[in-house]
């Protein structure tokens, strides 16, 4: 399985996201998936593709060609823009998951929601809600339902899980 994990090229203040998102990679690694990224060797990625590959994973970045001269990449896909990016991630992804993130992460992973919803992407959409971090987006969800601008069979195929095993029985 392709898995799409979006997040950032920081690390963040809080150690438990490096932690968390090494067990993540080593997972996707260890189970035989490939990670699908945004390509970078930095921050939260690069440990989230360190992890992979150094289980046996199988990695494929995707990356803007604004961004080749900043940083060294893993294997890489190079796209025009950010959008040609998205839609490339969309693409491989057999499922995606937002790991915290900033709003770069928010953006990509919101493209993948509104597919999904819409029933364009039939591919679980997960929401890493890693120590809470999703709980604002998961209550502005519910909320659009009890609006009536959203319906729970809309939003059936995003799924929060606050672990590695939920994400892993969400994909088993």
């Amino acid at each position: 399985m392709h898995i799409t994990v979006y997040l950032g090229a920081s690390c963040g203040t809080d150690p438990h996201l490096a932690q968390a998102v090494r067990e993540l990679g080593a997972w996707i690694g260890a189970a035989g998936h490939t990670l699908v990224y945004g390509g970078s060797k930095t921050g939260l990625m690069g440990l989230l593709a360190q992890s992979a590959l150094a289980q046996g994973g199988s990695v494929i970045g995707v990356e803007p060609e604004c961004f080749m001269a900043q940083e060294l990449q893993y294997q890489l896909i190079v796209t025009r823009s950010m959008a040609e990016r998205k839609a490339k991630m969309i693409q491989l992804g057999d499922a995606f998951i937002a790991f915290p993130g900033g709003t770069g992460t928010l953006e990509e992973i919101t493209e993948v929601m509104s597919q999904v919803s819409l029933g364009q992407l039939s591919a679980p959409c997960i929401l890493y809600d890693l120590d809470g971090y999703y709980r604002h987006l998961k209550a502005l969800l519910d909320h659009m339902i009890s609006a009536g601008l959203s319906s729970p069979e809309r939003q059936r195929g995003i799924h929060f899980a606050r672990s590695l095993s939920e994400i892993q029985a969400l994909l088993s």
